[in-house]
């Protein structure tokens, strides 16, 4: 097709095999379209398209995946709101008759339906990380780290000190809203999830979101990206050792672990293991 059509916050670019969706940037455009920056979605990973009416004097077109194809349409799991939608463009409804040509295009260029196997989309790119209420998450396209708050994670949490996970060891991610109660991203294991903590603030393999941790915009984009890495890579190289820590953030974790041992959260064993763990990396 070839052409351009503008509406609110993003430009569409119809080519023949896809869309090419720009988002603008600006104090009105929604952060997680400034976050993305632009998305390529193929034709082939269309299910359907559709025309809406919208509010205030709005048109909306809008763009449906298939099951399966875009890591961010699975993480998000129908929880985004409306304006967040990355493929609603909204429209003037003076150029709804626009807005319909375009409609009755697309549709015309759709061949496959139903789910798909593989991802279609491609994920937002690593490295990417966000601040969590009870920790600082961090991915590297290879692995994903947790590294706990003291003044938020949990004593379960603080036992099993910080963690690292590679992709080739997970089934997938469990993202719930930031903007919804008990919001969190939950990291699936291949093997074993059904014995995993119920609640996410006990489990080493969640972090647990509240006001201004974990917001939308950076913490879908971070689950998309770990599910997509760990559906479609195998075995990753062995992590590297990690770096060595600043020696006034290490005597600061053995204090809150102090802490801890005198509350009678942790016994004098735990409490020596986890001070030895901190002292081994410096």
């Amino acid at each position: 097709m070839g052409d351009v059509l503008a509406g609110f916050h993003a430009v569409w670019e119809f080519e023949s095999d896809s869309v090419l969706i720009r988002y603008e940037r600006g104090i009105r455009t929604p952060k997680l379209f400034q976050a993305l920056g632009e998305r390529r979605i193929p034709l082939s990973a269309v299910e359907e398209v559709a025309l809406t009416p919208g509010k205030r004097g709005t048109v909306a077109l809008r763009l449906r995946p298939r099951v399966g194809a875009d890591p961010l349409w699975e993480a998000a799991s129908g929880q985004l709101r409306e304006g967040s939608d990355p493929y609603r463009l909204a429209l003037p409804a003076e150029r709804s008759t626009l807005a319909e040509y375009y409609a009755d295009e697309l549709k015309g260029l759709l061949t496959e339906s139903g789910p798909t196997d593989r991802y279609l989309v491609a994920a937002p790119a690593a490295p990417l990380q966000f601040k969590a209420y009870d920790g600082k998450a961090s991915f590297d396209g290879t692995t994903v780290q947790f590294r706990w708050s003291w003044t938020g994670a949990s004593s379960a949490k603080w036992k099993a000190g910080d963690q690292s996970f590679a992709v080739s060891g997970l089934s997938g991610v469990e993202w719930r809203s930031p903007e919804v109660f008990e919001g969190h991203l939950r990291l699936l294991p291949r093997e074993g999830g059904s014995a995993r903590p119920a609640q996410p603030d006990q489990d080493p393999a969640s972090v647990v979101f509240g006001l201004g941790y974990g917001p939308v915009h950076e913490s879908l984009p971070f689950a998309a990206a770990v599910l997509e890495a760990a559906r479609t890579r195998g075995p990753v190289p062995a992590v590297p050792a990690p770096a060595r820590r600043d020696p006034a953030d290490i005597a600061e974790r053995i204090r809150h672990l102090g802490e801890l041992h005198r509350a009678g959260l942790l016994t004098d064993e735990e409490f020596s293991q986890k001070k030895a763990e901190l002292l081994a990396e410096l």
